[in-house]
């Protein structure tokens, strides 16, 4: 074992400095560490804690990397297992670290720093339009926490630093309470606005596409959606890829999210129908324009055949919404409306789960199912019996 070594410095001071073996770094080169004390005992004291976390496992060495480099090692080790539509999402949710903080050396980074920073963003970090530097939602803000969480957790795994300082890092209370009081929110559409948006595109062309965003199929579902997939004799739609937008541009053609987002799911009578007029509708449009026709396979093309994407059913259902005089909602919230009245219904949540394609119901609920004051009006009718008939008298 390595002694301390007596230096005396250029001004006559006196210090003791050793040089430890403290390993290899995850490329196999060896690693020393040199430590410098006022006192001979200190810097064996120093020596040894080192040699026994060395020898525990938990030695954190020093490390000039940044928040920022760090979290593009991150993001390219997080590419082995998520898909490249949700690496730029997770980046897009860094933006604000990275242009703040990202400048903290990692090993610096302290809870402190982290709260303030997620106060000073709730309070300021809007990036976009006439309304930049003013409040950012408060689950934006937490979305950006749960991806900072699981970087800084893999720094943890990496021996980079001996705890997360992220891990009890929240949006305040008082936030919180504002962002509910001054947000607002595009709710989904009732029960009633979905009856008048089926009723008044019935004649439409894509009036089955359409259908099937109203049955909880996501936009990219339903734009993934092959010929293949449906059986038109047994009323059976099979989802097991998906037809998405990068950043509103480019297609990405891919299978499913996760495991559980390939089901096969029983067609509604509606739906079921009106597919089998739409495909004989695209049988005619193929014998009409012969060779400039596109034979894609895809369920959800235009009159030549050629298929559209998430953005063209998008904007489609939104002029044919404006046309209706009916609230501009996205596709996407239907699924929150469809699993909604699902819910309300009685369907068990574990069939509610599986027809959404997750695999935990009680996560199905929470983010699909909120219940509104209209949506207890049975609770009310319940206590109408409760309270008995001569209450009702009495109003």
């Amino acid at each position: 074992m390595a002694e301390p070594k007596r230096i005396v410095l250029r001004g006559g001071r006196t210090r003791y400095r050793v040089v430890v073996d403290a390993g290899r770094d995850e490329n196999g080169k060896r690693v020393q560490v040199t430590i410098t004390e006022d006192t001979k005992t200190a810097c064996k004291e120093e020596r040894d804690r080192i040699l026994a976390q060395r020898s525990a496992g938990t030695l954190i060495l020093p490390s000039k990397i940044t928040l920022g480099e760090w979290l593009e090692q991150w993001l390219e080790y997080k590419r082995r297992d998520v898909e490249e539509t949700t690496i730029r999402t997770y980046r897009l949710a860094l933006v604000h670290v990275v242009d703040r903080i990202g400048h903290v050396r990692l090993q610096e980074l302290s809870e402190t720093q982290l709260q303030e920073f997620v106060d000073e963003v709730v309070a300021t970090g809007r990036r976009k339009g006439g309304e930049a530097g003013t409040r950012l939602a408060v689950s934006t803000v937490d979305g950006i926490l749960t991806r900072l969480r699981e970087a800084l957790g893999r720094a943890v795994v990496r021996k980079l630093i001996p705890v997360n300082p992220a891990q009890y890092v929240r949006v305040s209370l008082a936030d919180k309470k504002t962002d509910k009081r001054e947000r607002t929110r595009v709710e989904p559409w009732t029960v009633a606005e979905v009856q008048t948006f089926v009723r008044g595109i019935v004649d439409d062309r894509l009036f089955a596409p359409l259908l099937l965003s109203l049955m909880g199929l996501r936009p990219a579902e339903v734009c993934g959606q092959r010929w293949t997939d449906i059986d038109l004799e047994a009323g059976i739609l099979s989802i097991a890829s998906t037809r998405t937008m990068i950043g509103n541009q480019r297609v990405l053609e891919k299978d499913t999210k996760t495991a559980s987002g390939e089901r096969s799911l029983p067609l509604p009578r509606a739906p079921w129908e009106a597919l089998r007029r739409y495909r004989a509708q695209q049988a005619a449009e193929k014998l009409e324009f012969a060779e400039a026709y596109t034979d894609s396979g895809y369920v959800v093309v235009d009159e030549l055949g050629v298929p559209l994407n998430t953005r063209h059913l998008r904007e489609h259902a939104y002029a044919l919404m404006a046309g209706l005089g009916l609230r501009r909602v996205r596709l996407y919230d239907a699924r929150h409306a469809v699993l909604k009245a699902l819910a309300l219904s009685g369907v068990p949540d574990v069939v509610l789960a599986a027809w959404a394609g997750h695999t935990n119901a009680a996560f199905t609920k929470r983010k699909y199912v909120s219940i509104e004051a209209e949506d207890m009006r049975v609770a009310a009718e319940a206590l109408d019996v409760f309270h008995g008939d001569e209450q009702k008298a009495l109003l």
